[in-house]
């Protein structure tokens, strides 16, 4: 497995793994919306035989604070470490770029959604923490749970 440099413009090449992922990026507008910003933001991909099997895409909100914004691994390959090199690698980065503060953002747990406990359980293990829920920022049905890390 081959983990990338970060680099712009792969939201065409990285929309391959969020259509792979329908429980995750169920939402055509959502998976649109993503695909464009991830042009916009550094993003370190996972490649098996050149083919990228995922990604994972960062927002640097300020000097010292940042924030995954988008990530995925295609489903064949959930459980096979390459979520946790993305997170070491995209980690790795920023703290090179003085960030000390990294934020994911995903459902919480106020949504009986079963594959975003799967998501949660992934980030904790990871090292983040709850910090703030925001039962309206995406909408009723999909209340979001920020989650920090200090790197």
């Amino acid at each position: 497995m081959e983990i990338t440099s970060p680099e712009f413009n792969l939201g065409k090449i990285c929309e391959k793994v969020l259509r792979d992922l329908p429980d995750w990026f169920g939402i055509e507008q959502s998976i649109v919306d993503y695909v464009n910003q991830i042009d916009d933001f550094p993003t370190i991909t996972a490649k098996l035989h050149g083919e990228v099997v995922g990604f994972i895409t960062m927002n640097k909100h300020f000097d010292k604070s940042a924030e995954l914004h988008v990530l995925a691994v295609k489903k064949a390959h959930h459980r096979s470490g390459i979520g946790r090199k993305l997170f070491q690698a995209a980690e790795k980065h920023l703290k090179e770029q003085g960030v000390e503060f990294v934020q994911v953002k995903t459902i919480s747990a106020n949504s009986p959604d079963k594959p975003y406990g799967e998501t949660r359980k992934f980030y904790g293990a990871m090292g983040y923490t709850a910090l703030e829920e925001f039962p309206d920022m995406w909408d009723k049905r999909n209340p979001c749970l920020q989650m920090i890390k200090r790197i």
